[in-house]
């Protein structure tokens, strides 16, 4: 498989529709169709029902989403992160599926649960980080709250990109890009953001906002509050060159989250 130097990024940031999956894929993929051809296509958290949204109809399990997000990489030749709400063996999870055009699908179950928003009490927690590679890549997977957790989000074993996927609320929109940066700055990662806008089924407001820090925390790409698709070109020799002048990861402490 190819290295790619430059990789062409595109941001989807949809209002969701509150639990309309048939709906919403369709959308979505209106919206992929707007930015062209790129290497890897990043949806938000749960970008299918909302926040939650699953759970006014718990017989679904998520599947025809989880299908959706390999069939969308496959017509696209393309790389596909989003977020979708899954049930698997009886628990529910909240999870991030990154597939590759190559058929290969890798997913994350989001560790930290909102128990502030009582995600707790409805879904089962994740145990694991995700990492990938894909074409000279080395992705971390991380979703919306696990923002919060710098632990568990620090770069022990050289991942180039930090992807976070998001229902992050309008009245704390100023702790999503603050952390996003810090991310990138600790990690000497690049960071990808991608948040919802809009105002979902309970009410909430979100401000958008999605954006994009390189490994110095130097700001590359920062959206509004509307629904809107961005593209941008990741440059891994910069991102190199930058991690030689400054190896500041040398000195990191050496333990590990397994």
């Amino acid at each position: 498989m190819r290295t790619l130097r430059h990789l062409n990024t595109a941001l989807i940031q949809p209002d969701t529709r509150w639990n309309e999956r048939a709906a919403n894929r369709d959308h979505l993929a209106g919206l992929m169709d707007r930015a062209g051809d790129v290497d890897l296509f990043v949806l938000p958290e749960t970008c299918t029902t909302g926040f939650l949204g699953d759970l006014d109809d718990p017989d679904a399990d998520g599947q025809d989403d989880v299908d959706w997000v390999h069939d969308q990489a496959m017509q696209r030749r393309a790389a596909v992160a989003a977020g979708v709400a899954v049930v698997e063996r009886g628990r529910r999870y909240n999870r991030l599926v990154f597939a590759t055009p190559e058929g290969v699908s890798t997913h994350y179950n989001k560790r930290h649960l909102f128990s502030f928003g009582g995600e707790d009490e409805r879904y089962t927690a994740g145990t694991r980080r995700s990492r990938l590679s894909w074409r000279g890549w080395r992705f971390d997977l991380q979703i919306c709250y696990d923002l919060r957790f710098p632990v568990w989000c620090r770069n022990d074993d050289d991942f180039d990109v930090q992807l976070f996927i998001a229902n992050w609320p309008s009245r704390r929109v100023e702790a999503w890009r603050s952390l996003l940066q810090a991310r990138a700055i600790e990690n000497q990662a690049i960071v990808i953001g991608v948040n919802r806008s809009g105002v979902d089924g309970r009410n909430i407001h979100y401000p958008g906002a999605s954006c994009v820090f390189d490994a110095a925390g130097r700001s590359l790409l920062e959206l509004g509050k509307d629904e809107q698709v961005a593209t941008l070109g990741l440059d891994r020799d910069a991102l190199v060159q930058l991690r030689e002048e400054l190896p500041f990861l040398v000195d990191r402490d050496a333990y590990r989250i397994v």
